[in-house]
């Protein structure tokens, strides 16, 4: 069994990826602030805002129960015990990464503070390369067809 076969990854990513552009966005947005939506436009994205980080926790907590109810790892260092195909993962192969996207991006709407938006950019990107395409691999090396039919029938991030 080769190493991507056992695990994804060795380094935890996306939690230290979105947690990472959260806190540059903040730091930036309080010393170097960008200009922002007056109102009423500003009244109408922080109650969005709200919305998507409401959707976060909700997709999130979704998710993580579809996994534990499947008997497998949520942990992106851990390889895959079953392929979860129900729940989130059926309108997306990474519903926890969508969600964690969904909570910047509300974060920044409800903050005013448009660093938010260019954090999620970098954020989405590295995600991507560091943690979906070794997860996919993993997951197309343990699951074989069965894998790449999901991948046909449901998107990657949404």
């Amino acid at each position: 069994m080769n190493d991507h076969e056992q695990r994804p990854a060795r380094f935890p990513w996306p939690p230290v990826i979105y947690l990472s552009a959260i806190v540059i966005a903040a730091v930036l947005g309080i010393f170097y602030p960008l200009p922002w939506i007056g109102p009423p436009l500003s009244d109408l994205l922080f109650a969005i805002g709200w919305l998507l980080i409401a959707g976060f926790v909700f997709i999130d907590l979704q998710a993580m129960r579809t996994l534990h109810r499947a008997g497998t790892t949520i942990l992106p260092t851990r390889g895959a015990d079953t392929l979860v195909t129900s729940g989130p993962f059926s309108f997306s192969r990474n519903p926890i990464y969508l969600g964690n996207s969904m909570l910047t991006a509300g974060i920044g709407l409800v903050a005013g503070n448009a660093w938010f938006f260019a954090s999620l950019i970098v954020a989405c990107f590295l995600t991507q390369k560091l943690a979906i395409e070794p997860e996919e691999k993993h997951l197309g090396l343990r699951f074989g067809k069965k894998y790449r039919d999901y991948q046909k029938r449901v998107r990657r991030w949404f």
